[in-house]
């Protein structure tokens, strides 16, 4: 293996999708990406490429020889103090060496920039993976379950027990050829101040013996446990629901661990045994949680015994109707929902200043989630995960005291995701199920959501919010135009303006605009326009899908006129309209929890049947 030259410094930019950036934002964003990838090839690194980011950080791989490396950029955006986590996760990281842990290479400081390099782990991420796969079948499920239950094992062995602190599929890199599961991703690893039975364990970075404070930082939301998001002292006990967590959302095909009253683990196809611990683990009792932490690591182990045969999968139908499209077209999708206040079925205690200051970017924490009940948080998490795949359309949900009624328009836009995706929808429609408006809703409540391409999105800059934005002569929405005209029934339209004023919504459209939406919504058509205006940019979010081919130049000249009225918006916020091409509405009644459903004693006998 060759030697590589000493890292040097380079800038790396705040990152949101660069397709909502301003035009010289994402020139920037661009630009650095590329450095960093040209400076790691001057190093002698082949097969650079760009992973990801988080919160804190750029990531970036590269191979030298026959070794393939990670490297780990700190924001040169954040604090100083924020900054120094790199170092402290080397520190952590330094003295670990587990086979499911990929090693620290090296930690260094170039003119001012923190980089961590370690080496790659073999596979891809459990999110991406589950992504494509759906539900993780019980032959990766349970082979996964015992790799963390061994993890876990090793680290509270350790002199000073080591708590991950974010444990979740993202953070999780797996080899399906040789089903071998490593833990990344040690930004939030701490040096644990408790043992299993919440003992004192001694100073923990800084904290004397006993100190009530707590030294853990703030992992995802979606998977980590009621303790360490109310800030109590850190304890391996953190990793378990974290990986309980995981593991749930895996075997369910969800992105979080809400969902679990609506959709038990009982109810997942899991041998019975694990199912009953997951269950526990998850529970709202803490004594519940802490025993199902201790089965898990206890009963794991000796899974390797089970007998686990792939069955076959059965056909899953889709609860709402799905639409694939094969344009060969690139989405980019973006989830913009409203309608949250409903959601907030009861309010937390509020965080203290100093974990209120460790959430940091609160689109990353999704903060807004606190005052919600868990099944209003993993109906939200569900919606969200639909923006996970190339989608178009659009959601209407209708509370009532007899159920749920949705109307929807889901355009899939790459036909191999349809296995996963019908499994997304359908929990979602399950989780919708289980939600019941609260009485001071009057027993009905409203829920839309729609998804568009970032790619498509009109971008006008200002230079204050006294000026007045101006559309260039040569900006034009973008719209789809059916081949054939659609029936139209007008008894069954869905309109712009049916759902009433939206309460999270603040942003005040002239009435010229307004005018013009009025006769947009005249018009046979599906999708969604959304203005969005700071005080320095205009983001208009856009699907239309024209459904009558003759009205193309009436339908043009709407939109034309719209953009022509942009300079007459005084105001600061979020408008959005959404139209369906009709009502199909599909109504669900009430059930709070699906029934037990195991995986067989026997499976091979199952094999036989099928």
């Amino acid at each position: 293996m060759g030697s590589a030259k000493p890292l040097q410094q380079f800038y790396i930019s705040e990152e949101q999708s660069v397709y909502l950036l301003k035009q010289e934002d994402a020139r920037k964003h661009r630009q650095w990406v590329s450095l960093c990838q040209q400076q790691l090839r001057r190093l002698g690194y082949q097969q650079v490429h760009y992973i990801g980011n988080g919160v804190f950080g750029f990531v970036f791989a590269g191979r030298l020889g026959n070794t393939e490396h990670v490297f780990k950029f700190s924001r040169r955006t954040l604090s100083a103090a924020l900054q120094a986590r790199l170092a402290e996760e080397a520190e952590i990281l330094a003295p670990l060496a587990h086979p499911h842990i990929p090693a620290l290479v090296r930690y260094v400081k170039a003119s001012g920039q923190p980089i961590l390099q370690m080496e790659r782990a073999p596979g891809v991420d459990l999110a991406h993976f589950a992504q494509r796969c759906g539900a993780l079948p019980v032959t990766y499920l349970v082979p996964i379950a015992a790799q963390l239950a061994e993890i876990l094992g090793y680290l509270r062995t350790l002199p000073r027990p080591v708590v991950h602190g974010d444990i979740k599929p993202s953070n999780l890199v797996f080899d399906p050829t040789r089903k071998h599961l490593s833990l990344v991703d040690w930004g939030s690893a701490v040096l644990a101040q408790r043992d299993t039975a919440d003992q004192p364990l001694g100073s923990a970075l800084g904290l004397v013996e006993g100190d009530r404070d707590s030294n853990a930082r703030m992992g995802d939301v979606f998977f980590i446990g009621p303790e360490q998001l109310g800030g109590a002292p850190s304890t391996p006990r953190f990793d378990e629901q974290g990986t309980a967590a995981t593991l749930y959302a895996l075997a369910s095909g969800q992105v979080s661990r809400f969902g679990s009253k609506v959709l038990p683990a009982a109810s997942l196809g899991l041998p019975r045994p694990l199912a009953e611990i997951l269950d526990a683990m998850l529970s709202t009792d803490p004594d519940t949680r802490r025993q199902g932490g201790d089965h898990f690591l206890a009963t794991l182990p000796a899974s390797r015994h089970w007998l686990l045969l792939p069955l076959p999968e059965p056909r899953r139908l889709p609860l709402l109707p799905v639409w694939t499209h094969s344009q060969g077209k690139e989405v980019d999708t973006v989830a913009y929902s409203s309608r949250k206040s409903f959601l907030r079925a009861h309010q937390l205690d509020p965080l203290p200043p100093e974990r209120e200051a460790d959430l940091q970017l609160a689109h990353y924490y999704r903060d807004f989630m606190v005052g919600m009940g868990d099944s209003e948080k993993g109906f939200v998490a569900a919606v969200g995960q639909l923006g996970h795949y190339p989608l178009l359309g659009g959601l209407a949900l209708h509370w009532h005291s007899g159920g749920v009624d949705i109307d929807s328009s889901l355009n899939l836009q790459d036909p191999t995701l349809k296995g996963p995706f019908t499994r997304a929808v359908n929990n979602l429609v399950s989780l919708a199920r289980g939600i019941r408006p609260k009485a001071h809703h009057q027993g009905k409540a409203v829920f839309k959501a729609c998804f568009f391409n970032a790619r498509d999105t009109l971008h006008l800059e200002r230079e204050g919010p006294h000026q007045r934005f101006v559309a260039p002569p040569q900006l034009a929405l973008p719209f789809e135009i059916s081949e054939a005209p659609e029936l139209e029934d007008k008894t069954r339209l869905h309109s712009y303006f049916e759902d009433g004023q939206d309460p999270d919504e603040n942003l005040r459209l002239p009435p010229a605009i307004m005018q013009e939406l009025g006769r947009l919504n005249l018009i046979h058509h599906t999708g969604c326009i959304i203005f969005e205006v700071l005080p320095d940019h205009m983001k208009i979010h856009s699907y239309l899908r024209l459904l009558n081919p003759r009205k193309a130049d009436e339908f043009r000249a709407c939109l034309d006129r719209i953009l022509a009225q942009l300079g007459a918006i005084e105001d600061l916020g979020i408008a959005g309209f959404m139209k369906l091409p009709y009502k199909n509405t599909r109504h669900f009644e009430h059930q709070a929890s699906q029934p037990a459903h195991y995986y067989p004693k026997d499976p091979r006998r199952a094999q036989t049947a099928s």
